[in-house]
């Protein structure tokens, strides 16, 4: 059994176990439980994808981790005008472990 989360503007497939990385959730503390939404889920040879009935399935995760990505370098560059400007970013994650997906009522 899977389902297809949204978590932060982007869609995560998860299992039950599983630890994803998402956008940072500011107001979580390490060893909180968050729902995430469920836009797809898979158990078997069912496929619930209705709007209607994921709207009441919830899948629980609790949050693991904070902490931040790899580092990305920002470089630009104009030929022959000596204009030069590096930057650099360091994205901040939360790490999820899945810990439960409640199939969907009928």
């Amino acid at each position: 059994m899977y389902a297809i989360v949204r978590s932060g503007g982007r869609q995560h497939k998860v299992a039950v176990g599983d630890i994803v990385e998402v956008d940072r959730i500011p107001t979580g503390k390490v060893g909180d439980t968050v729902e995430l939404s469920t836009l797809l889920l898979v158990d078997g040879e069912t496929v619930t994808s209705d709007p209607w009935v994921l709207a009441g399935v919830k899948v629980q995760a609790e949050l693991v981790d904070h902490h931040k990505g790899a580092k990305i370098d920002i470089l630009r560059y104009k030929n022959k005008t000596g204009y030069r400007r590096r930057q650099g970013h360091r994205q901040h994650y939360t790490s999820l472990k899945i810990t439960g997906i409640p199939s969907a009522a009928k």
